[in-house]
């Protein structure tokens, strides 16, 4: 508010009293805070009209003084004043003491918040620690691969064809075992369609039984139901005992070359010599190799003699050379796991052609994913290939059956010279938990480490009855700390250890 103020004139200096321009002493004065304003101004000058306010100038009480231009008139001076400047802003200080007290409350809020989590905070880290150790053995299956989620959908389509091989086996066989696979196959499928609609039916559960169906069906498809009654002694059931080492030789290269296989060829009934000792060593890191030495007889061997080495690849880096001692002789055939692959290789002797196969499952493990492990990894040694009295085998792991090893049966076509996958088990024995395994009867059967001397044979899978056991404890003397392969000989029941660098054979038992 502009407001025009009237007061007595003081007279200005000599050297300024000719001239019309002068300035007002205006002084603002209060009593009290709603003491009414006075002012009183010395003149000196003119400025424009405005609103005239007359105000006395007789109050006790200063409080400030200013100069303002004014114009002189008569006795007394005019200027222009806003008084507004001056006036107290009541509700803006009500609205920030307002904020104030709410800042307070909030702040307060917040210290109690504060003051409770950190009283929390103790439990909470107790839990986390708790759900850690629990997740950790998870985490570790995820970090390597070796776990997966299980989709309802996939369990559904290992179903159908789990329905179909059933159907397939009932059509051919129509006894009271395949129709109680039919029966339980049925109660499944119920199982998967309620697992659709609710979460009541465990999935682990669910899967295990699919296995366990899976590893019946493969058990009926095959096998004969006297395969067992060829070879009387397999009638008897397990291996009972395993002998001392009966033969004990390093290898024909040197105690340096620590990995590789070897044995005595392997088919009953073949047409070539079974009197034909074989060494495969692996030359290149202990991994790869390219050479297959062969004895035509056991004082050959032993001697180191008269031997002739078999090339079945350019190059260990070749596709067609072997990775990881897993090598077999079996009739003309050698046997092994192909460089890099999921592939099971057949090197004919008389011709030099290789065949292979791609071994069946999600995943199968190659290129030191799922190695024979225990306490220390043996390189490589992911795929392993077996004969006994039934045939061939492939010994590996999967992703599909998180790690564990897989079973699966071979054979060679001689008319159409392809090698076969006709059967495959899953069983539940994590792959790295095991030294090695060899196959005897239809029998799988896996060692561990126990120390530098000395392995045990501890677990046994029957692929006749899809039934296991992890009860044994069989002795296998060893000289070194390692195995690099075990091999079982049904020609001669003997089994064949290569013990890093050093060539072993025990005498197996029922």
């Amino acid at each position: 508010m502009m407001n025009r103020l009237r007061t007595p004139y003081s007279s200005p200096s000599s050297s300024s009293s000719r001239t019309d321009t002068s300035l007002c002493s205006w002084v603002r004065r209060f009593s009290s805070p709603s003491s009414r304003l006075s002012s009183s101004r010395a003149c000196r000058g003119a400025l424009d009209d405005h609103t005239t306010l007359n105000m006395t100038a007789d109050m006790q009480v200063q409080t400030w003084a200013y100069r303002v231009p004014g114009q002189k008139k008569s006795d007394s001076c005019r200027c222009d004043v806003n008084t507004t400047i001056w006036s107290f802003p009541a509700l803006r200080y009500e609205a920030v003491q307002q904020q104030v007290e709410t800042c307070e409350t909030s702040l307060h809020g917040l210290q109690q918040q504060v003051l409770v989590s950190s009283q929390r905070l103790p439990d909470i880290q107790v839990q986390i620690s708790n759900l850690t150790a629990r997740l950790e053995p998870y985490q570790y299956l995820h970090d390597r691969g070796l776990y997966t989620a299980l989709s309802i959908r996939l369990l559904g389509q290992e179903l159908s064809q789990l329905e179909t091989d059933i159907t397939v086996v009932h059509g051919q066989l129509n006894n009271d075992q395949s129709q109680k696979l039919h029966k339980e196959v049925g109660k499944l499928r119920k199982d998967v369609i309620k697992m659709q609609t609710s979460d009541t039916v465990n999935m682990k559960t669910v899967k295990e039984k699919l296995r366990y169906l899976k590893n019946n069906v493969e058990s009926c498809k095959s096998i004969p139901k006297d395969f067992r009654g060829q070879n009387r002694y397999c009638m008897k059931g397990l291996i009972t005992n395993i002998s001392e080492p009966v033969t004990t030789k390093i290898n024909p290269y040197d105690k340096n070359h620590v990995s590789g296989s070897w044995g005595k060829q392997a088919q009953m009934d073949s047409e070539s010599d079974t009197e034909t000792y074989w060494v495969q060593t692996l030359t290149s890191s202990n991994i790869y190799g390219n050479i297959v030495r062969l004895y035509q007889t056991y004082k050959d061997f032993m001697r180191s003699a008269n031997h002739r080495d078999a090339t079945f690849s350019s190059s260990v880096t070749a596709p067609t050379a072997i990775e990881g001692p897993s090598a077999v002789l079996y009739g003309d055939g050698l046997y092994y796991h192909c460089y890099r692959s999921a592939d099971i290789c057949r090197y004919d002797l008389k011709t030099n052609e290789v065949k292979r196969v791609t071994l069946p499952g999600t995943g199968v493990g190659f290129n030191n994913k799922f190695p024979y492990c225990y306490y220390e990894c043996r390189s490589n040694s992911d795929v392993d290939v077996e004969a006994d009295e039934t045939g061939l085998w492939a010994l590996y792991a999967t992703v599909g059956n998180h790690g564990n090893l897989v079973v699966s049966k071979l054979f060679w076509d001689d008319n159409s010279k392809t090698i076969n996958v006709s059967q495959t088990w899953e069983t539940r024995l994590f792959k790295k938990a095991a030294t090695n395994a060899f196959m005897v009867c239809g029998v799988m059967y896996a060692t561990r480490y126990v120390d530098e001397y000395r392995e045990e044979v501890f677990y046994a899978f029957d692929t006749a009855t899809g039934k296991e056991d992890n009860s044994l404890e069989l002795p296998l003397e060893k000289v070194a700390k390692g195995v690099a392969s075990l091999s079982y000989n049904p020609v001669d029941r003997q089994i064949y250890m290569y013990n890093d660098g050093y060539l072993l054979a025990y005498q197996a038992y029922f």
